[in-house]
């Protein structure tokens, strides 16, 4: 996913029709009546937030080739060893909540390459509900790194998000920091590290994705 652009691409279509729409209850208000610049101010308000939603900020990897970089802004709700996971066998999780107001494009967390990826239809529960990792809708990716070790990284859909975008595919190279996908309008993001590796975050602390650290493999 390769984007430089101020604004992730993805949101392109709803930020020209918030725009647009706003453009014709402005011009309605003028020319027709004032009873308009009502509606065309709160149309300005909403075309205001997709823009904010849709932001797509550079982000300064560390070049540290051990880290585990976290996919996703937000807050730390999971950091825990779990029995049942994607990779099929015990696992340190570590789940990232973004609101509404966090910036949405996904990053990978390491480099290597996808070796599988999956997507569930599900249910839409609220992101921070326990039930989200295994019941809502959801799409993973499997990567492989250096040594043959496995990790995953999970896009997980929330009470609002109703679309989850991932562009990797089996047998594509992916490179710590890049951007690969985004989660519209409210997510979270559950990454699955071997369960001898040691979390670096703590339940409340903020990510940032490309940025933070979460981990090292060694």
């Amino acid at each position: 996913m390769n984007n430089s652009s101020i604004f992730a691409r993805e949101g392109y279509p709803f930020m020209a029709y918030a725009a647009g729409l706003t453009a014709l209850l402005t011009v309605a208000a003028v020319r027709i009546s004032p009873v308009f610049f009502i509606p065309a101010a709160l149309s300005l308000l909403l075309t205001l937030f997709v823009f904010y939603f849709f932001r797509n900020p550079e982000r300064v990897t560390p070049a540290d080739v051990t880290a585990v970089i976290a996919p996703a802004d937000g807050v730390v709700i999971v950091s825990e060893r779990v029995p049942e996971t994607p990779l099929g066998v015990e696992a340190l999780k570590i789940s990232i909540f973004m609101s509404v107001f966090s910036v949405h494009v996904n990053r990978a967390p390491f480099d290597g390459k996808v070796i599988d990826t999956f997507h569930h239809a599900g249910k839409f529960f609220d992101a921070r509900d326990g039930r989200a990792s295994c019941e809502n809708e959801r799409n993973g990716i499997i990567l492989e790194i250096a040594g043959g070790v496995r990790i995953a990284f999970v896009q997980i859909a929330g009470l609002v998000a109703r679309r989850i975008i991932s562009y990797p595919l089996v047998g594509d190279m992916l490179v710590r920091g890049e951007r690969y996908g985004l989660i519209r309008f409210g997510s979270r993001v559950d990454v699955y590290l071997p369960v001898d590796v040691s979390p670096l975050v703590r339940l409340g602390d903020k990510t940032v994705a490309g940025e933070t650290i979460l981990a090292r493999i060694v």
